[in-house]
């Protein structure tokens, strides 16, 4: 509260101790990871909206990004089902 959002100290402090740097780097490769299969999955079904999950995953985290990836995902299989009978 007395800084701000002062981000570089906010890095510094996180990455002090060994665990607190393994934590924050396993959030930043799983959000990796996650923006990349949303990207190919989402070229591969044709998702219109496929921005939205990837936003969603730089601005609040994998915890968003991921559940609001595969419901536009299913909404997107089952219109294909819908237009195969």
């Amino acid at each position: 509260m007395d800084n701000g959002l002062d981000l570089p100290l906010l890095v510094r402090q996180a990455a002090q101790l060994r665990v607190g740097a393994f934590a924050w780097l396993d959030v930043l490769v799983s959000a990796l990871v996650l923006v990349g299969f949303m990207i190919a999955e989402g070229r591969r079904l044709r998702l219109r909206y496929v921005w939205l999950p990837v936003v969603g995953t730089c601005t609040v985290g994998v915890s968003l990004g991921l559940p609001l990836f595969l419901l536009l995902r299913e909404i997107r299989l089952e219109q294909h089902m819908e237009k195969r009978r």
